[in-house]
């Protein structure tokens, strides 16, 4: 039998039981647009999630920190504190790491050795000093909301959330809080204090000219004032009273650049290894891929539980066909159809019906979940905004490959559905399928 004879035939024989097929369809539908839907929404949480883990930072970047303190290191419990590191971040650390392969810019960064408070006028805000031996702090990521993110000696950059966060100390209750001031190119005092033996306090003033201040994400960045290292220096030289020497002590925290995402999870071990702590906002998207891909197998599951019952409801649908169609199914083998024609006419028809289905489950699932996405992130929209969360990207994402996978399963279903049924019919004795009544 020629193939498109094949093909004209099995169409005809569905179009002869159009409600029944349609009826049978209906489970095929359900089960894959529930795969189709739940595996969309697994895909777009995960995508979500990545997204908000990527405000956390670069995803070639890896944070490296000193080793334990000797004395911790040899032995579990209380004490090192202030003790010498086993490991600096020091000239030879620097070095050490440079040589691993894959590395393309180390970054140091030292941090403000005592309290600090900025202010501009009578409002006031806090924020972490932080130094960086660069000119522009865009290498690491940051984008400027206002103004610019190039670092000068005597100007410094604010993180969004405390220059949205100045508030006046000597506001009264019941009065209305002060608007967020316009920072850039404005001079703002930062304020640093230590304690003496004695308990008394001491304080320092600095001058600095905002420069920008960075676009929130949600990250540590968003809490600081970032300044030249050159003038962090003297700012730590008072604070401990004693010379810096950064190259030699070591500094608070290595900012590592790698060349590709690809090789920072293997980079983080090999520093790790060295006897640094180290991390990088990959091992959490890693971490949180593994726990989606978990996820998205269960979604897929419940989907094909419905797929099964579909099958079931094929199998039945098929095997009612045959004993409707046994005095046919001996007429075809009496004017010639072979076992192997019959075969494939009720291999067709059982997955022609899988086909019907998985393109209605298809539709089904991605319009609902067009319908979800629209929903979902208005909701999760309005709570990122009450909770001051950076927004969803999206709820709900049906990558290109689902439909297509989607749509060849449930056909590939329907086949294995029909496959008994399909080898009965083509097992008839044509003799006694022409007596049956």
């Amino acid at each position: 039998m020629k193939l498109l004879d094949l093909l004209r035939m099995i169409v005809d024989n569905l179009n002869r039981r159009k409600s029944r097929v349609a009826l049978t369809a209906v489970g095929v539908v359900i089960g894959t647009a529930s795969v189709v839907l739940l595996i969309s929404l697994a895909n777009g949480m995960q995508r979500n999630t990545a997204s908000q883990i990527g405000n956390m930072g670069d995803l070639t970047t890896i944070y490296v920190y000193p080793g334990m303190p000797m004395e911790v290191s040899a032995r579990a419990g209380g004490g090192g504190m202030g003790a010498p590191l086993e490991n600096p971040l020091n000239s030879d650390a620097i070095e050490q790491i440079s040589a691993l392969p894959g590395i393309e810019q180390i970054i140091p960064r030292a941090d403000l050795m005592a309290g600090s408070t900025i202010k501009f006028g009578k409002l006031e805000t806090w924020a972490a000093i932080v130094g960086l031996p660069i000119q522009d702090a865009g290498i690491l990521g940051y984008t400027a909301k206002e103004g610019t993110t190039q670092l000068e000696r005597g100007a410094a950059i604010l993180g969004g959330w405390a220059a949205k966060n100045f508030y006046d100390p000597s506001l009264r209750p019941g009065q209305e809080p002060p608007p967020p001031p316009d920072l850039v190119g404005q001079q703002v005092r930062v304020v640093i204090f230590k304690y003496s033996e004695d308990g008394q306090e001491i304080r320092k003033t600095y001058t600095f000219r905002i420069a920008g201040v960075l676009t929130e994400a949600r990250a540590e960045a968003d809490n600081w004032l970032l300044v030249r290292m050159d003038d962090l220096v003297p700012m730590n030289e008072w604070a401990t009273g004693q010379r810096a020497n950064y190259k030699r002590n070591g500094y608070n925290q290595l900012i590592v650049k790698a060349s590709s995402v690809e090789t920072v999870v293997d980079l983080t071990k090999q520093i790790t290894e060295m006897g640094y702590m180290a991390w990088t906002p990959q091992d959490v998207v890693q971490g949180m891929n593994s726990l989606f891909t978990i996820i998205q197998v269960i979604f897929g599951g419940i989907g094909a539980i419905a797929l099964l019952v579909a099958a079931i409801g094929i199998a039945n649908t098929m095997t009612m066909a045959i004993l409707e169609r046994t005095r046919e199914i001996g007429l075809m083998k009496a004017i010639g159809a072979s076992n192997r024609d019959v075969l494939s006419i009720f291999l067709g028809e059982a997955a022609g019906i899988g086909l019907v289905g998985g393109l209605g489950g298809v539709l089904l699932g991605w319009g609902g979940g067009k319908m979800l996405n629209l929903v979902l992130l208005r909701t999760l929209t309005t709570q990122a905004a009450e909770s001051g969360g950076l927004p969803p990207t999206v709820a709900v994402y049906t990558p290109v490959w689902l439909p297509i996978f989607a749509v060849l399963f449930a056909a590939v279903i329907g086949l294995l559905s029909g496959l008994y049924p399909a080898l009965r019919a083509a097992t008839l004795e044509p003799v006694m399928a022409l007596k049956y009544e």
